[in-house]
This record gives C-alpha cells, sequence and structure tokens, in this order.
C-alpha cells in the first residue's frame, strides 16, 4: 500500500476539507500493559496551531491513558474514513483543564458538528500536538 504522508500544518485541500466535514472519529490511547484502547469520538483539527481536539469526561478511560503516560503526554491517533478517502494525525497528547482551552475545543465541537456540547463540569479537553499525517482526502 502506497504511503499517503500530510503535513498537519499544511494538508492539501481535500485533506483538510474532509477534516471540517461532520465525520465520527476514532482515538487510539494505549493502556497501561500497551494495548490498544480505540473509542468513537468527535475530534476537530487546527493545523495552525498544528493541534487536535477531543471534548471528554475527565474520568474517561482515554483520560486514564494520557494521564498515566506522565506530562511528557502520551502518543495517540485520530482517524477517520469514508468509502476511500481516510485521515490519520498522530501526535503527543495531554489534558487540559483550563476554562479557556475546554472552551475553545467545545466551540470547535460545535463548528464541526453542528450542535453545541450539553454544559459539562467534568469536562476535558485532550490536547494533541501533531507530528505527523497522512491519508486522501
Amino acid at each position: 500500500m502506497a504511503a499517503h504522508p500530510q503535513d498537519p500544518g499544511a494538508p492539501d485541500a481535500p485533506y483538510l476539507t474532509f477534516w471540517q466535514e461532520r465525520h465520527l472519529c476514532t482515538l487510539t490511547t494505549l493502556r497501561p500493559d500497551g494495548t490498544p484502547h480505540v473509542v468513537p469520538v468527535g475530534v476537530t483539527y487546527d493545523p495552525e496551531a498544528r493541534l487536535a481536539r477531543v471534548i471528554t469526561n475527565k474520568s474517561s478511560a482515554k483520560v486514564g491513558h494520557v494521564l498515566a503516560a506522565g506530562p511528557e503526554g502520551a502518543r495517540v491517533a485520530v482517524c477517520q474514513v469514508d468509502g476511500g478517502r481516510w485521515a490519520t494525525l498522530e501526535g503527543m497528547a495531554r489534558v487540559r483543564t483550563e476554562r479557556e482551552r475546554v472552551a475553545e475545543a467545545e466551540r470547535r465541537y460545535a463548528q464541526r458538528y453542528g450542535r453545541t456540547p450539553a454544559p459539562n463540569p467534568d469536562r476535558v479537553v485532550i490536547e494533541i500536538e501533531l507530528r505527523r499525517g497522512m491519508g486522501r482526502g
């Protein structure tokens, strides 16, 4: 299979458009034993900041996996697929609790998914500092 690299800070137009469409995604984190944990999530992609964001509850397993990796962050991947189009973003994830970061993630989620998330005082954001992208939009 041919590789389809993308610069996560400067993706081609079809790839970026694909990430702006409404699609369910997956987030892959690693459990403490090294096995993958893959869950459905909503993801927003900000190439200018080289970030992907996932809003979630602070008690979720994915948050626990990221926190368990320590302050340097956890290696993760987010992915989406639609027929022959697919996209993966990889990077280092950290859990952010700062209200302004959570609010920005909620705003971006509402923009991509067409609905404002219900209020949740336990919401955090997993921010992924992007290091690699691949796929075909």
